[in-house]
């Protein structure tokens, strides 16, 4: 009778155990999104940080920014609608609320860079991003969004069923 009710136990536990590990884990597409956003959230930030910058073309960051981001809505608005079903699936209450956190703890990433440079040090280094990002097409890009990196991993595992 013990055994039964230890072993009865143990699959509740392990059983619910690995759903919930299997609602929070990415899909391929999922950990596409997030790397997405995350890109898009890096250059928002670069943009605002280096807004005051013209190149010697006269070329705005953050205008060149905005239009990198007019001219890919429909993909930023795609992974956008990713994550909020991803956040249902998960159960989160408020969706939104954790796509807004995502993308804030994104930008605070890179912000966290900015604030230990020097305006000029920082755009420097990181302005080539929205020339870089800005040059692809959609099928570049999404590559880019789909490849993740050792230094950049996504923030949940990607589902392997």
């Amino acid at each position: 009778m013990i055994k039964q009710i230890l072993l009865s136990f143990l699959i509740l536990v392990f059983g619910a155990g690995a759903s919930f590990a299997a609602s929070t884990c990415y899909t391929r597409a999922e950990a596409e999104a997030e790397q997405g956003l995350r890109i898009h959230s890096e250059l928002m930030v670069i943009g605002l940080n280096c807004i005051k910058m013209n190149l010697n073309d006269g070329t705005n960051l953050y205008r060149r920014y905005n239009e990198f981001t007019k001219e890919n809505i429909d993909i930023f608005s795609g992974y956008e609608g990713r994550m909020l079903e991803y956040f249902k699936r998960r159960g989160d209450k408020n969706p939104e609320a954790s796509l807004n956190t995502l993308r804030t703890l994104m930008a605070n990433n890179i912000s966290n860079s900015a604030a230990r440079m020097r305006p000029d040090q920082f755009c420097n280094r990181y302005a080539g991003r929205i020339f870089k990002a800005s040059s692809m097409d959609h099928d570049t890009l999404k590559k880019w969004a789909s490849t993740i990196y050792p230094s950049h991993p996504v923030s949940n595992p990607i589902c392997e069923h």
